[in-house]
């Protein structure tokens, strides 16, 4: 064989393979230490959250490699799958007579590559034609396919690391509140001498407080609707949130670091949505599915993560309004500072981590759109069939950015304060060393009463004798509270 696109390792010269898996390597290599020495940077930092969030990115990586690998062992076989054509006539991304304008754009912007898979790719087709048939997928549509896959899973990562990095900016701008806060508990007056307030003169219900009656239930709608976009949590909203988390869960420490616990919390929650969940791949395949010539899919699904992330941010703040209208119908003069009450009866389902489910769901298909687009521009050109007119493609785009800056500076540090309001805390209220004494103190407990419980088993009595109470296991250990720690009165589980 003299030579060509479609020449083999056989006849391929061997410091050209040797350069190419150097090069291969080295990238691979450098990109694996640089991950190794972030993860070594948050140990040292004791970062623990964000280091576990880490090692979540190094899962979708090596998901990514193994559908990288499952895609090409069996690209031969794929490809020699026949089926009728007239299979393939229906549903398609594109018209058939758009047909040629791709293959001649192919041959500008990607001569290269495209020329050996479309010679293997017309071998296939002639292996199909013998029996009147077509490939099922072409091996050019599987390596596109791949490409996809991949430009999806690290677009989706990026965004979410942007958005947790400039919604925890907003957030750590609240820890002037916070220290503020802490230096007025040492004067002393204050708390000696409560005085007696009208519940109206309060600036938290003065923000939040629209009325009595049906038509206060609306405006409280409207008013949360439009909060959310300027001004989402205030100095009293923060305040008030605040002293109602410790009075209900921190009672017997007034000085807990309210702050420090929340941003805790917020960065145990991004291990979930830095990963590719399970049912946003069935997402995926579904929209794949429906991404048919003339329906516009992928116009019409920008709007649900636009629809979405604005029913969030206004139910956010409903919820900081609804503890606003809770002290303000029940109270009429307030002695001494606000208490609101947290429950979670003002959340949906009254489950408070369906927020963070409804925020990974936009986060990725914010970043599924973004994706879309530049691979469809990247693969088939600005004037491809899938692309779209101009006019579905700026809206796309707009609406894109818009989520992207709004989920950062609103909807995300709405999420880490108002989902302390649940009637539950979160597992972040204790120090990562005191978790890890728990745990262990929890399973070495739990090791004794399933051995104690086999050893009376004949008698009965074994079941019944131990019980675990974190509760009542630590008042007994927490006798001198500092600013960071809390005596929770129950505990909660989740994350």
């Amino acid at each position: 064989m003299s030579g060509g696109e479609d020449t083999t390792l056989e006849f391929t010269p061997t410091w050209v393979v040797a350069a190419i898996c150097t090069i291969i390597v080295a990238i691979s290599l450098a990109a694996e230490r640089f991950l190794h020495y972030c993860g070594l940077f948050l140990k040292r930092k004791n970062q623990k959250p964000l280091y576990e969030a880490l090692q979540k990115v190094k899962e979708e990586l090596m998901l990514l490699g193994f559908i990288s690998l499952l895609l090409t062992v069996t690209q031969n076989g794929i490809t020699k799958i026949c089926v009728p054509s007239s299979l393939t006539h229906h549903m398609l991304p594109c018209t058939l007579d758009s047909e040629s304008q791709t293959h001649s754009h192919f041959q500008t912007l990607f001569s290269f590559p495209g020329i050996s898979r479309r010679l293997l790719a017309h071998a296939d087709a002639n292996f199909c034609s013998h029996k009147d048939k077509v490939p099922l997928l072409s091996l050019e549509a599987i390596h596109h396919l791949h490409i996809f896959i991949f430009v999806l899973a690290i677009v989706h990562v990026t965004f979410s690391v942007l958005t947790v990095l400039f919604g925890g900016m907003q957030i750590r701008q609240w820890k002037h509140w916070e220290d503020s806060i802490a230096q007025q508990n040492y004067e002393t007056d204050r708390v000696l001498k409560p005085k007696v307030t009208h519940v109206q003169q309060h600036d938290f219900i003065k923000g939040r407080f629209s009325g009595l009656g049906k038509d206060s239930a609306l405006m409280g709608w409207l008013l949360s609707f439009f909060k959310q976009f300027y001004g989402s949590v205030t100095k009293s909203d923060y305040v008030t949130l605040r002293l109602g988390f410790i009075m209900t869960h921190c009672r017997g420490n007034p000085k807990f670091n309210f702050h420090k616990y929340m941003i805790r919390a917020l960065e145990d929650d991004f291990r979930q949505v830095v990963g590719i969940s399970w049912y946003l791949w069935v997402f995926v395949v579904i929209f794949l599915l429906l991404n048919i010539n003339g329906w516009h899919t992928y116009f019409w699904i920008a709007f649900i993560p636009f629809f979405l992330l604005l029913a969030v941010g206004t139910k956010l703040e409903h919820v900081i309004t609804q503890l606003a209208h809770e002290v303000a119908e029940k109270h009429a003069a307030i002695e001494g500072e606000l208490v609101v009450r947290p429950s979670n009866d003002h959340f949906w389902f009254h489950r408070p981590h369906i927020v963070l489910f409804l925020i990974h769901f936009i986060l990725f298909q914010n970043a599924f759109e973004i994706a879309f687009f530049f691979w469809i521009w990247v693969t088939y050109g600005f004037d491809s069939c899938i692309m779209g007119k101009v006019r579905y493609i700026i809206p796309r785009l707009i609406i894109g950015l818009f989520i992207q800056v709004l989920c950062s500076y609103s909807t995300l540090p709405l999420y880490a304060i108002v989902t302390q309001m649940g009637t539950n805390y979160k597992k972040a209220i204790f120090e990562e060393h005191v978790q890890v004494g728990l745990i262990g103190w929890a399973q070495k407990a739990k090791m004794k009463k399933e051995q104690k419980a086999d050893s009376q088993h004949e008698s009965g009595q074994g079941s019944s004798h131990v019980g675990i109470q974190l509760g009542q296991f630590l008042p007994k250990r927490a006798s001198a509270p500092q600013d960071n720690a809390c005596i929770p009165p129950k505990p909660d589980g989740s994350t």
